[in-house]
């Protein structure tokens, strides 16, 4: 379980970009953060691992204050953490399974990592790993051959080689058709389910928030404004959320282009007989 507690950032210009943020994440639940750009979305996410660190606040995994942590003990508690990044964060030159691989680094000799010499186990579960994001046939790959979504399921992998108790996805669609954002946020969401893992994920497209998450937390400047089921986000939260918009126009446009791409599949298919 996650726990903030009272989080705030605060920028030596004065700006703050998070103002008191209390919030849980309990086992299993996959919780979406919204908010427009500027909101502090992805400062909560880099504050949580400590990529930004918090002016003030508690960041509890579990029975451990990760905002209390010295340089050596935060290495260590890193590793229940996984991260997902907007733009993969591969290492293009390596093949797909190295990439995978890599998210075992904190549990591994420098020698071993340095020669490339994992240990049986961690190969194995790596080759499980590329199988349940469907690129079993892409381990020898370099990552720079692949496609934005085959770059997204690599870092899917290799975040779960860590076996982590948290994931923090950083806008994992935002580089991404609308299609392979589906494919990209089902696969998620299931693996969270498969694993009972809890997840933060930092989405701009609303719809698709809607339609994966079970908990949505709406930022404004810094600040909790909307806490609810996907149901509850209402013309009105949404308003609090972005300010004044039409938004339904916006979820009517959002449903004409589903129906594009439903129809598009079927003329291909229609083709193909």
């Amino acid at each position: 379980m996650l726990h903030l507690e009272g989080l705030s950032k605060t920028y030596k210009t004065g700006d703050a970009a998070l103002r008191d943020v209390t919030l849980t994440v309990p086992e299993g639940q996959i919780m979406g953060l919204i908010g427009p750009s500027g909101a502090g979305k992805s400062t909560l996410i880099r504050c949580i691992n400590r990529l930004v660190e918090p002016t003030a606040g508690k960041v509890m995994l579990g029975d451990v204050d990760l905002v209390r942590l010295g340089k050596a003990d935060l290495r260590r508690q890193r590793r229940r953490i996984g991260m997902i990044f907007q733009e993969y964060a591969l290492v293009e030159r390596l093949t797909v399974m190295e990439n995978v691989l890599s998210g075992r680094l904190g549990y591994v000799p420098f020698w071993r990592s340095f020669l490339r010499k994992y240990p049986a186990t961690d190969i194995q579960n790596a080759f499980r790993l590329l199988d349940r994001v469907g690129l079993m046939d892409k381990a020898d790959n370099r990552a720079d051959a692949l496609s934005g979504g085959q770059r997204q399921r690599v870092g899917i992998a290799r975040a779960l080689a860590q076996e982590p108790e948290l994931l923090l996805v950083d806008e994992p669609t935002a580089s991404l058709d609308p299609k392979t954002s589906r494919q990209i946020m089902r696969l998620l969401t299931e693996i969270c389910a498969e694993r009972g893992l809890p997840a933060i994920v930092n989405i701009h497209d609303v719809p698709l928030a809607q339609q994966f998450m079970q908990r949505i937390v709406g930022l404004r400047a810094g600040r909790v404004v909307f806490d609810g089921t996907p149901d509850e986000l209402t013309h009105d939260a949404l308003t609090t959320i972005y300010g004044e918009e039409d938004w339904n126009a916006m979820r009517a446009g959002d449903d004409e282009q589903a129906k594009a791409e439903a129809d598009a599949r079927d003329r291909i298919a229609a083709l193909a007989q």
